[in-house]
């Protein structure tokens, strides 16, 4: 049977690259800020070291005629929701289908700590791909590339627009969209990931439906059309770094961390001495701090302690888990020591200890 849909690969002169670096840091950074505190530390183990945002846009760095089609899904316009189902999940070789792939991989233990670090990598990136709208779209544009248009007085087109013109004419900084862009609700976030792969991808296609009714090759995009289209961007970033986080926790939050040997330790042997106040900017690497325990927390499956201020005001979290969890009750106004890789957890810098004696007091 002749499907609906046919896929292409996208040649050396048009470039396929979903939201441009700002929109996949973006994504990345958001997520990093919803995910669990194991979940957390097995993402930095997997990556060896390197934050989710610095690895959001390797996929596209390191492309090739297998993997190009993983970024995209090429479909006619008005399929119903039945179709659209039918269509993709008769399909292979495209940003859904490389979703599936990506997570199998994770889940599967006879996998290397490589094979998992690269299977990941593509997950952050692959997750931003799906839920911009220019890549789940028509063959006979690729994408909306050869759509041709203007905007802030310049030649464009209709699918770069979407990946990144829009996001630099707002002209905030990497770090203001994160805090901008990341206000979904509690109730959100609970739907959001709660919806499916497949829903993140209709979506999409609704969306670069419409985009294909209201624009027209040679049209000059105004100030009218930005004020309209980035409520959508900006929902849709944040809908992707959520979800990102919230499959990750899906598939991290009960296993254990692996133990990984990180890009920074593979360089030095040292640990690295730092301040309180400085551990924030230290996330991805094993470090020695020193500071007063000002208030803990027994939740069962381990104890938070807070140094520097009592929760929610910490400079850092320390999450004794294991055998170390036994120290919890110790170390109420104490000045500790404490050795260990520094996450991020929800904006927080924390260090989770399994072993006893990476505390001293």
């Amino acid at each position: 049977m002749k499907k609906l849909f046919i896929f292409c690969l996208i040649g050396t002169s048009i470039a396929l690259i979903s939201w441009g670096f700002k929109g996949h840091r973006a994504v990345a950074a958001i997520a990093q800020k919803h995910l669990t505190s194991n979940s957390a530390y097995v993402v930095s183990a997997y990556l060896k070291g390197e934050s989710m945002a610095d690895v959001s846009t390797w996929a596209d760095e390191n492309r090739n005629n297998t993997t190009a089609p993983w970024h995209f899904l090429n479909l006619p316009l008005g399929l119903t929701h039945e179709q659209f189902v039918k269509s993709v999940s008769e399909s292979d070789n495209n940003v859904y289908s490389a979703i599936l792939k990506t997570e199998a991989n994770l889940k599967d233990k006879s996998l290397s700590g490589d094979q998992k670090n690269e299977a990941l990598k593509y997950l952050i990136h692959l997750v931003g791909d799906a839920h911009q709208p220019m890549h789940v779209s028509r063959k006979e544009d690729k994408g909306g590339n050869t759509i041709q248009i203007r905007f802030d007085n310049k030649g464009t087109n209709l699918h770069s627009l979407w990946d990144s013109k829009l996001i630099d004419h707002e002209g905030l900084s990497e770090t203001d969209i994160v805090r901008t862009y990341d206000a979904a609700t509690a109730a959100q976030i609970k739907q959001w990931q709660s919806d499916s792969p497949m829903e993140w991808i209709w979506e999409s296609y609704q969306i670069s439906s419409e985009l294909y009714a209201q624009v027209k090759s040679g049209q000059d995009i105004d100030e009218a059309y930005y004020q309209k289209s980035m409520p959508v961007i900006r929902k849709r970033i944040n809908q992707a770094g959520i979800r990102l986080a919230g499959e990750l926790n899906k598939l991290f939050n009960s296993v254990p961390v692996p133990t990984v040997i990180s890009t920074a330790a593979a360089t030095t042997t040292a640990t690295l001495s730092v301040k309180l106040e400085d551990v924030k900017n230290a996330v991805g690497k094993t470090v020695s701090t020193q500071g007063k325990v000002y208030s803990s927390k027994d939740i069962s499956s381990m104890v938070l302690v807070n140094l520097g201020a009592a929760y929610p005001n910490q400079l850092l979290t320390v999450a004794l888990k294991g055998k170390a969890k036994d120290l919890g009750n110790q170390l109420d106004n104490k000045t500790i020591t404490v050795e260990g890789e520094v996450i991020d957890y929800k904006g927080k810098p924390e260090i989770i200890v399994t072993d006893p004696a990476k505390i001293k007091f």
